[in-house]
C-alpha cells in the first residue's frame, strides 16, 4: 500500500474500527519516513518493478495492492497487476484522485465479476488483457 493508505489505516485504527489486514505482511511504498506500528509492516522505497519481482513474487503466491490512484496506475502501467478490482459509490465527485493514475496507454479489461449492493456501491473485478 501506499503511504497515504497506512495512514488512514492507521487513523481507522486509532477511531476503534480495528487493524483490517489481521497478521498479513503489509509493505508500505514509501519515500517518506512514517511510524511503524506493528511487526508485519515493513517499508520500501525504490524501484517497484524489482521490489515486486525479487522481494515479493518469491515469497507470495497472490498479491493484494490496496491504496490510491498512484500506487495503482504504477502496478497497472509497469505490467505488474494481472486483475483489478474497485468499487463505485453512490456519489459523483466534482475531483479527487483517479482511479488509476499516470497512465500513459489505454489498458484493456475482461470482465469476471460484478457486485451490486444495496447501499448503491457497485464492486467490479477485471482481468487485464495481455
Amino acid at each position: 500500500m501506499g503511504s497515504q493508505t497506512y495512514l488512514t489505516a492507521l487513523d481507522f485504527e486509532a477511531k476503534g474500527f480495528g487493524w483490517s489486514y489481521g497478521d498479513k505482511p503489509v509493505y508500505v511504498l514509501t519515500s517518506r519516513v512514517l511510524a511503524k506500528t506493528r511487526h508485519t509492516v515493513q517499508f520500501h522505497s525504490g524501484d517497484l518493478r524489482e521490489f515486486f519481482e525479487v522481494q515479493v513474487k518469491s515469497t507470495f503466491k497472490n498479491i493484494w495492492v490496496v491504496g490510491g490512484g498512484k500506487l495503482a496506475g504504477a502496478c497497472v502501467e509497469m505490467g505488474i497487476a494481472d486483475e483489478v478490482r474497485y468499487s463505485i459509490p453512490p456519489v459523483l465527485i466534482g475531483r479527487g484522485i483517479s482511479f488509476f493514475e499516470g497512465l500513459t496507454k489505454d489498458v484493456s479489461l475482461h470482465l469476471l465479476e460484478v457486485k451490486a449492493y444495496q447501499n448503491g456501491i457497485v464492486a467490479l473485478h477485471h482481468e487485464i488483457k495481455r
